[in-house]
């Protein structure tokens, strides 16, 4: 447990420091990455995968708006629908946040060895209740 905590400690300490740089926390970051990696996706899958109430999405969502990271776009077919992507502000924040996050992993799994991750990628995959849509490193590989 020890080592989960200072592995997240860490893992997540540069980011929260550039994050507090424009007065941003924890659940900026999270909307920041998945929006990053599902454009236009739609408030209601979002609140699925983060698992939050939609008024604590709409306090974070708010403030990413108004500071102009994210845009909402209306539904193509239910135009009460709001789908979100990043602007290029936001995609340069969450660049940096994640730049930062990804050369640590990388740097981890090469010290590591390949079997070595593989399991590590079993051990995160079988913590949450739900199974994950996550591509292990190597299938994102093969795909490319």
């Amino acid at each position: 447990m020890e080592l989960l905590f200072f592995a997240y400690r860490d893992f997540t300490g540069r980011p929260d420091e550039i994050l507090a740089e424009f007065g941003l926390g924890r659940a900026h970051h999270r909307v920041l990455y998945f929006v990053g990696r599902n454009p236009q996706i739609n408030v209601n899958a979002l609140l699925n995968i983060l698992r939050i109430t939609k008024q604590s999405l709409s306090r974070v969502l708010g403030r990413l708006v108004g500071q102009g990271y994210i845009i909402q776009h209306p539904g193509k077919k239910d135009r009460r629908q709001r789908l979100l992507e990043l602007t290029e502000k936001g995609v340069n924040l969450e660049h940096r946040l994640f730049n930062n996050q990804q050369t640590r992993l990388a740097r981890a799994y090469r010290l590591a060895g390949p079997s070595a991750v593989e399991g590590f990628w079993q051990v995160l995959t079988d913590i949450p209740d739900r199974p994950s849509s996550v591509k292990k490193p190597s299938e994102k590989q093969e795909e490319s």
